[in-house]
């Protein structure tokens, strides 16, 4: 995997960097209490879950770092959903979308992407630069699978690091590099996810099947004539 060195802090912001707060969290306490809180814990045992979330504290925590499964399950992705809050606790869910393999693994505990050229509204920019606190979610449809991801994350502008993450013959112009660093991810269950396919794999898949029924058919021919 390729590696960027990342700062350990994120310029106009005093909130800990996902570096920071994974290294207390693992220290600490599970690395799952980053989104299970105390309040959130309250409502699991209130409503009978916590137990089970207890039971799964004690086996093991929340991964954070990146491992080959998610490294592989990243690569094959066309998008995902960037969530950013800004100082207020306003939040923004952004849509981000490429080729596979845009969004790039480059070390265990750090990923990166383009920021292609769109409406220009730098919600998410803005965002970042007040609360560093980032979450992505990665769905695929066909599969059925989705992650989890919390961490910080911060744009850069250095144009190499930009053309490192652009895809080759991709149309889109990268104005500037977002990367991310992750503190804890983990795995949902695949219940109510629609299975839902890329059109361009139906129609490889159609191709595929034209192409079989044609051989079949000219080899009835055959046996025919």
């Amino acid at each position: 995997m390729s590696r960027i060195s990342t700062p350990a802090t994120v310029a106009g912001s005093d909130a800990p960097t996902a570096a920071a707060e994974r290294e207390m969290v693992t220290q600490t306490r599970p690395s799952s209490d980053i989104a299970f809180t105390p309040t959130v814990k309250a409502l699991q045992d209130r409503r009978g879950s916590r137990r089970g979330y207890a039971a799964m504290e004690a086996r093991g925590r929340w991964q954070t770092e990146i491992t080959d499964d998610l490294a592989a399950f990243i690569a094959t992705q066309r998008s995902f959903f960037l969530a950013t809050a800004n100082a207020e606790g306003q939040p923004y869910i952004q849509h981000r979308g490429g080729p596979p393999g845009f969004l790039r693994v480059f070390d265990a505990r750090t990923l990166g992407f383009a920021d292609f050229r769109g409406n220009r509204q730098h919600i998410s920019e803005g965002n970042l630069i007040e609360n560093p606190r980032a979450f992505l979610f990665l769905v695929d449809y066909g599969t059925r699978s989705r992650i989890k991801i919390w961490g910080t994350a911060r744009f850069e502008e250095d144009p190499e690091v930009v053309a490192r993450l652009m895809s080759e013959g991709y149309d889109a112009r990268g104005e500037r590099a977002v990367l991310f660093t992750v503190a804890a991810w983990d795995a949902n269950c695949p219940q109510h996810i629609p299975q839902r396919f890329e059109a361009e794999d139906v129609a490889r898949a159609l191709a595929m099947r034209d192409r079989r029924i044609a051989d079949l058919e000219a080899e009835v021919a055959g046996l025919r004539g």
